[in-house]
């Protein structure tokens, strides 16, 4: 920790410890196992439709290779809070820096920021293909591709630093205990001593800001992709068409009810715990990740013939009489 002398000496705590589920104590470790083989899940299940997009010519699409980004994203963002709670089930608690927390809150909001970005180019892509398909080819390009997740990693970045800018300007001293299981913004300006109006003004402001913009956003892509996709003539295309919008619709609903209750369950339900306050975050934050590749799995066609293959046993031979090798004429040049 480090001293700050204004007329009097004041402790101003630069290291925290990240105590997760304080009220559960030596029942703590009861929750190892059920977040263990939950993440095991969601890594196993993310990294092989990934696998199997990545491995495939036939998947190397643009909306494939979105889904396959969407998915690692999951990864990443599962990986940044779930290993670190898992060692806090253990009751071996570490002190975590001021910096260090920063990095975490930064890393976490972005993905989840990110993530939502990658849904709008998503729509973009799918709006592209279903209202123009025969320009898609020609506009849809790698480049274009790759520009659009260039603009939705700077549009979170953009959303994100502000509110961990004004975080690490913030003197914290009422206590280095934070009671959740990561650098939670919130949960880290409880120990704050100082005026933190504005880190809560903008804190707020941001995330109204993007949810309602993305949704007014999503919202007008779709009813556009949907309204084109009902006057496709040819019964089939129409059906693959709207198959894929409710595979995409049915991600962010599960996306965005996940960020929106978690904010809703945090102002009003007050009178909760703060134990039951963490496992609801955690709820939230790891259902997208779990749902996202099984939605797409066993709704996309393309990746779910290719998923079976994967569980296929290769065929064997029925034994019986050899059969006679054929002559020259017979066999294909």
């Amino acid at each position: 920790m480090s001293r700050w002398t204004n007329g009097s000496t004041n402790v101003s705590y630069t290291s925290f410890l990240l105590l997760g589920f304080p009220g559960l104590k030596e029942h703590r470790a009861l929750l190892a196992l059920p977040f263990l083989s939950l993440y095991l899940v969601i890594v196993s299940a993310n990294a092989l439709v990934i696998h199997t997009v990545v491995a495939q010519r036939s998947l190397r699409q643009p909306m494939y290779l979105l889904i396959a980004l969407l998915l690692a994203v999951n990864i990443c963002a599962a990986t940044t809070v779930v290993p670190a709670m898992l060692f806090n089930f253990s009751n071996h608690f570490k002190r975590i820096s001021l910096a260090c927390c920063l990095v975490q809150m930064f890393c976490l909001y972005f993905l989840i920021v990110f993530d939502c970005n990658i849904l709008l180019v998503m729509a973009l892509d799918r709006y592209v293909a279903i209202c123009y398909p025969l320009r898609y080819p020609e506009i849809v390009t790698s480049q274009l591709l790759a520009g659009l997740v260039g603009v939705a990693a700077a549009r979170a970045t953009c959303i994100v630093a502000p509110v961990v800018g004004l975080a690490s300007r913030v003197r914290f001293c009422r206590s280095d205990v934070i009671h959740h299981f990561a650098c939670e913004h919130m949960a880290l300006m409880k120990l704050s001593c100082g005026d933190i109006s504005l880190n809560k003004t903008v804190g707020l402001a941001v995330r109204i800001f993007n949810r309602v913009l993305d949704m007014l956003l999503l919202g007008a892509s779709y009813s556009r992709i949907i309204h084109a996709a009902i006057r496709i003539s040819s019964g089939r295309a129409r059906s693959k068409a709207l198959n894929t919008c409710g595979s995409h619709l049915m991600v962010i609903f599960t996306v965005y009810s996940s960020t929106m209750s978690s904010s809703i369950v945090y102002r009003v339900a007050r009178t909760a715990s703060q134990d039951m306050h963490n496992l609801l975050s955690a709820f939230y934050l790891l259902l997208p990740c779990l749902v996202n590749p099984i939605i797409y799995g066993a709704r996309t066609k393309e990746i779910r013939q290719h998923l079976a293959t994967l569980f296929q046993r290769p065929q064997q031979v029925p034994r019986g009489k050899p059969q006679p090798l054929p002559s020259h004429r017979e066999i294909p040049a």
